[in-house]
């Protein structure tokens, strides 16, 4: 038996009193943050030591931070805490404060003595209260609901996202039916099989109404009322886009582990890529961290396999048929063409090449 968590997200429904203490707390956790963060960077300043501060250090001076729930206080200085050490061990740059400003805000709290619990078409939680929520799937019996997030868009939707911890046997499948899969710019993947993925791009769709929304924002007098009315035009449409992706990318990955025993990918630097081949639009209108991000929970629960294949690996430019290597090969020829008298689409070869490089390097 193997332990595993699974988060579920909620539409949170509110109401007014229970708003403001979501806001409330949403500013107390950014505040404690950025106090916390502040503090303990000017006292390695000035002393050159570190040196552990608390929430509960400021309560006497900022009483006001007694009001909400002091589980997402807490939670806030261990996100703090984790920022710095990632930035110690060289993960991450130096950590920023957080601004008041941005749309996005959040904040977590943990489930002690069964305080975040569902009771009909009601979510529980620490001084909140009964909540109102959309109940559109149930949580099975054996999920032991360790914390929750509860978090507001762009857009001014409030959501939960339950984080549940449960046992289950995972029994390994065999993975004599193997594909690989070439990132593909234009249609997410091409498989070994000759498949494309056939991604709509979904942002270059909705690009020229974007940008329309976009100029009539920017004609707007900052703080008007105009000005928030558009703004929620515009993030109505972001947020369009983005659940579009996230549909199609779920049901694309589903389909790929229903379908194979085991899937090679290329282990590829997508944030690279963008700045480095100034693709970046097209690299994050793809979504192909998301994607293989899918796939490897997924493959997981089946008992199947996600290979990575390193990023340095020449697929593209080794012929599948002979194993010949063209070092001569154009990112704009797509089209690949061998001395052995092999000739096949660009993707195709390289996918092929994946497959059989993911073959070598099987788990089981």
């Amino acid at each position: 038996m193997e332990k595993l968590n699974k988060a579920y997200k909620f539409r949170l429904k509110p109401n007014q009193e229970q708003r403001n203490l979501i806001e409330r707390t949403f500013g107390s956790a950014r505040f404690i943050y950025n106090k916390l963060l502040a503090d303990s960077k000017a006292h390695y300043e000035t002393t050159g030591k570190s040196k552990i501060f608390t929430p509960a250090m400021y309560k006497k001076e900022f009483p006001w931070l007694k009001e909400v729930d002091s589980l997402a206080l807490a939670n806030a200085q261990m996100n703090m805490k984790k920022a710095f050490t990632n930035f110690f061990q060289k993960r991450a740059q130096f950590p920023k404060f957080k601004s008041k400003k941005h749309p996005k805000r959040s904040y977590s709290t943990n489930s002690v003595n069964n305080s975040i619990r569902i009771e009909g078409n009601k979510v529980k939680i620490s001084k909140l209260g009964l909540v109102n929520f959309v109940n559109h799937r149930l949580i099975p019996q054996d999920h032991k609901i360790k914390s929750a997030t509860i978090s507001r868009t762009s857009t001014g939707k409030y959501y939960i996202s339950i984080l549940t911890e449960y046992q289950i046997e995972i029994i390994k499948q065999p993975s004599d039916n193997m594909v690989g899969l070439d990132f593909s710019m234009k249609e997410l993947y091409v498989s070994s099989d000759g498949k494309k993925a056939n991604f709509p791009r979904y942002y270059r769709a909705m690009e020229k109404k974007l940008a329309r929304a976009q100029r009539k924002l920017s004609k707007r007098v900052k703080g008007s009322n105009n000005y928030h009315k558009q703004r929620l035009i515009v993030a109505k449409l972001h947020e369009k886009v983005a659940n579009q992706r996230k549909d199609f990318l779920h049901k694309k990955s589903r389909e790929l582990v229903s379908t194979y025993g085991a899937i090679a990918i290329e282990d590829l630097n997508m944030k690279g890529m963008s700045q480095a081949l100034n693709f970046g639009k097209s690299v994050s209108d793809n979504g192909w961290g998301m994607f293989t991000t899918f796939l490897e929970y997924k493959v997981k629960l089946e008992g199947k396999q996600v290979i990575k294949i390193d990023k340095w690996y020449p697929s593209s430019k080794t012929c599948s048929s002979c194993g010949a290597l063209k070092s001569n090969l154009k990112l704009s020829d797509r089209t690949f063409s061998c001395d052995c008298g092999y000739t096949v689409d660009r993707d195709v070869n390289a996918s092929i090449n994946i497959k059989r490089e993911g073959h070598s390097l099987l788990a089981w």
